[in-house]
């Protein structure tokens, strides 16, 4: 052990930084990978419950869990699947597509603060690069429809195309009222001004923005109920129709790594991220469940995945026009309104810009 030690001192610091940064990322994003495997279980469990059925019990690990292992069976058996690559389809783009849809999900969270004064890059302009990363995402989608040479392909990817991009903006007018409550764009500093209580997270004061945000989040993941990007009555499974195998799965690893980032996002913007709900209560704040913690946020992002799953098992799919008219003629007026009324709160010192 003293040999090795005296091995790592030796190194410069930029190697030891090198690795040091090497083995946290890779240890974030097996942790992503592995709740992603897992959140397809969930999902299946959860609304099999929801609607008194059992949901997957049969795979187990090692003889025991039983359930606990359909992840990785379903893993296994996308792998082993031909991946079909059309013969008049831009075989390039048709293979680089899933990952432009891929990468971004977990780029983002080089940005995210998993634990007090703990970020992989604590960058100031963290809100600029979450906006900036999420909206490539779009483009792996576009491509994804283009290169298959396929008009059913073609059609799911532009339809696709159009909801992401009108829920951004909504998204991006709702970020617009976290940055004027916190005055950052780093999301370190955006959770350390909601310190105090629960009184002064932003859920309260941006209520409005918090909802926008969470309805934007599971649209522009193509979730339920607004996966008709996504549904096979009317368009024959959307922009992927012509992906199989591991390459199919690509985009619902996509998908599924965006659901938990926007859960995280979420509760960093309006629920404190890693603050504790207890702090500022007498008694209680004063122990160790008063203080921040990374399993707070790792709590209030699992609770914000049961939503977007309840969601699913409740709503039926909307229609189109039905999805474009929520986003351009609701959510966007209702961001504008309510940062109108957050910049007259700043004027006047209401609430907490009262101090």
């Amino acid at each position: 052990m003293s040999a090795i030690t005296g091995w790592w001192a030796a190194l410069p610091d930029l190697v030891r930084s090198i690795v040091v940064s090497t083995s946290i990322i890779v240890v974030v994003t097996v942790v992503v990978i592995l709740s992603v495997a897992y959140l397809t279980l969930w999902e299946r469990k959860l609304i099999g419950w929801m609607q008194y059925r059992k949901g997957p019990n049969r795979v187990r690990i090692f003889g025991f869990l039983p359930g606990m292992g359909q992840p990785f069976a379903d893993v296994i058996k996308l792998l082993i699947k031909e991946v079909v690559i059309p013969s008049r389809s831009n075989k390039v783009l048709f293979r680089i597509a899933p990952a432009i849809a891929l990468i971004p999900a977990f780029a983002t969270w080089a940005v995210m603060p998993i634990a007090p004064g703990f970020a992989i890059a604590d960058v100031d302009a963290g809100l600029l690069y979450i906006l900036s990363l999420t909206s490539v995402g779009v483009y792996g989608v576009i491509l994804a429809g283009w290169a298959s040479n396929s008009k059913y392909a073609f059609l799911g990817a532009m339809r696709s195309a159009a909801q992401m991009v009108a829920y951004e903006i909504a998204m991006g007018f709702a970020l617009v009222g976290v940055l004027m409550a916190s005055g950052s764009l780093n999301l370190g500093t955006i959770v350390e001004r909601q310190a105090g209580s629960v009184l002064t997270w932003n859920l309260l004061w941006l209520f409005p923005l918090f909802v926008v945000y969470f309805i934007s989040g599971v649209a522009e993941t193509n979730r339920a109920p607004f996966d008709v990007a996504e549904g096979e009555s009317e368009i024959v499974a959307g922009f992927h129709v012509e992906y199989s195998g591991i390459a199919f799965a690509l985009f619902f690893l996509a998908e599924y790594a965006n659901m938990i980032l926007i859960a995280a996002l979420t509760a960093v913007f309006f629920l404190g991220g890693w603050l504790s709900p207890f702090q500022g209560i007498p008694v209680i704040g004063d122990t160790f469940l008063g203080q921040p913690h990374t399993l707070w946020l790792v709590i209030k992002t699992f609770l914000f995945l049961c939503m977007v799953l309840w969601l699913r098992a409740t709503f039926p799919r909307y229609r189109y026009d039905q999805i474009m008219r929520l986003g351009w003629k609701i959510l966007i007026p209702v961001t504008i309104v309510w940062i109108v009324v957050e910049g007259l709160m700043v004027y006047y010192k209401i609430g907490p810009w009262s101090a």
